[in-house]
């Protein structure tokens, strides 16, 4: 080798040390907006890892009366509090514009209204606050969530260190049932997903059979502690792909049961069922979905894991917070698992956040703040 091809090698390995000291010398503070849903939610955080604030403002009890999620109310509400919720997350880390090196935002997957208010107020601010934008998958900041290990904010309990590659992901949503095999960062496979309802979209109409208050997850949760999980035996959906998953039959399993347990035919309505059991069998039912709900998707995770052997699993969405699940799966796995806080399974910003850091740490493309468009239907 010559001379010149010699020093032009070291100066290339130079550059390159030079760049990733750069890089990670430097700590790096994104800005994340979440507005996928009825949850108006930003956060700060510092490097992937450190949670530095974390706001949401939830139009939940707006929407409880109506057992779900109505869009046109929660755009409405999102209007009102996005601008209130970013000043106090950069207040609550103590830091203003100039510290922050980049936005942050769900442009899908989610409802199109919702979606909308996030998107065009990131790209307002990162035009005129001149800042890189970072579009974020719904979906996949769930499982960002996940690499958050630190913090010195009050009430959080988190995992002691981040995922390591290749990892199972399970992201367990009211409107996601999804089963992800991740190589390395932005390099994944999409092993499964729900045919039809998703795990915490079942577990909102199963409680508003039984009379419960929205959301259902918790409630039917709260019910399942006084009942026998085992009194009735549901079905559960058999597919021809092994790791895809269906709710609609055991959610139809439970109206079956109950009208038979009231003595009623298949044309009872449903929304008289409640009226007519006793909160015996209100908690035997709701125990009993509970645990085939949960052993379904546990059920598929385990047979994901037996064949690609992960070095960890994570689980995200609003349904990774049940006790239940994080029960059954650290049962079942031979493996460790960390969880991260209740707070950061359900919609929020720092999930966002956390995985706009990972995309300005590995230099990928920002997104045009004149021209990104949401994406209400976005898959992984």
């Amino acid at each position: 080798m010559s001379f010149l091809s010699t020093t032009t090698t070291h100066n290339s390995i130079i550059s390159k040390v030079l760049f990733l000291y750069k890089c990670y010398a430097k700590t790096m503070m994104i800005l994340g907006i979440e507005t996928s849903c009825d949850e108006t939610a930003a956060a700060v955080v510092e490097d992937g890892k450190r949670l530095l604030s974390n706001v949401v403002a939830s139009s939940m009890d707006l929407h409880a009366k109506y057992g779900g999620v109505i869009p046109e109310i929660a755009a409405r509400s999102h209007i009102e509090s996005i601008i209130p919720v970013i000043e106090q997350a950069l207040y609550v880390a103590k830091c203003d514009w100039d510290d922050i090196d980049g936005i942050a935002v769900t442009y899908g997957a989610g409802l199109g209204g919702s979606l909308l208010v996030g998107v065009m107020t990131a790209r307002s601010l990162a035009i005129t606050k001149n800042k890189p934008l970072y579009a974020i998958n719904h979906v996949e900041g769930h499982l960002y969530a996940n690499f958050i290990t630190e913090t010195t904010l009050s009430g959080y309990s988190l995992p002691q260190r981040q995922p390591q590659f290749p990892f199972l992901g399970l992201i367990v949503s009211g409107g996601h049932s999804q089963l992800v095999l991740f190589r390395d960062h932005f390099d994944y496979t999409l092993l499964g997903q729900t045919q039809d309802d998703a795990i915490g979209e079942a577990f909102d109409k199963v409680a508003k059979l039984l009379g419960l208050p929205y959301p259902g997850g918790p409630s039917v949760s709260k019910l399942a502690a006084k009942g026998d999980p085992f009194k009735y035996d549901l079905p559960k959906a058999k597919l021809a792909d092994k790791y895809n998953f269906s709710f609609s039959g055991p959610k139809t399993a439970v109206l079956r049961l109950a009208q038979a347990e009231c003595g009623k035919g298949h044309d009872f309505p449903s929304n008289q069922l409640s009226a007519l059991l006793h909160e015996a069998q209100k908690a035997d039912i709701a125990a009993s979905f509970q645990r085939v709900a949960i052993e379904t998707v546990v059920d598929k995770t385990i047979l994901a894991y037996e064949e690609f052997q992960p070095k960890s699993v994570i689980i995200g969405g609003g349904v990774a917070s049940s006790p239940e699940l994080r029960q059954q799966l650290s049962a079942r796995l031979p493996l460790p698992v960390e969880y991260t806080d209740p707070k950061l399974c359900t919609d929020n910003g720092a999930m966002i956040a956390a995985l706009g850091c990972i995309k300005a740490q590995f230099d990928q493309p920002t997104a045009d703040p004149y021209l990104l468009e949401i994406s209400p239907s976005l898959s992984m």
